[in-house]
């Protein structure tokens, strides 16, 4: 749900947002600052990070925890769920089942209603898993 909070218009929010798009790797502040700061010489990671905070208070980029690693963010806003990886913090994206198939897995009996899911599955990716077995 995309609220309507106002912001003045900002070049490097938007590009933060375009290189969101463009990425499948759900990038933290400081990934997105280190790709920034040729084009934005002035831009420091505190900008970066009051910039990502607005785009998800907008409704345009969703924040993704990962434990105790700096959290990362993603432009994808389609419904699926992640991956994540305990020993390198990488996260994958899961197709997962549609909003209505799960409203109807937990609807019986409770008299509940659902405005979003985030589902999170912390393990090893497989690199990790081949490297704990060498």
């Amino acid at each position: 749900m995309i609220k309507t909070v106002k912001y003045r218009r900002s070049r490097q929010r938007e590009r933060i947002l375009q290189l969101l798009r463009e990425t499948d790797c759900h990038p933290s502040a400081d990934w997105l600052y280190e790709k920034l700061k040729k084009e934005f010489p002035r831009l420091s990671l505190g900008t970066v990070y009051r910039n990502v905070h607005v785009l998800v208070e907008q409704g345009h980029l969703q924040k993704i925890h990962v434990g105790s690693v700096s959290d990362r963010f993603e432009a994808n806003l389609t419904p699926h769920c992640h991956l994540i990886c305990d020993k390198c913090g990488k996260v994958i994206d899961m197709k997962m089942p549609t909003d209505d198939e799960i409203n109807r897995w937990i609807k019986p009996g409770k008299d509940f209603t659902i405005d979003r899911i985030v589902i999170e599955l912390f393990g090893r990716c497989p690199a990790c898993r081949n490297s704990e077995l060498k």
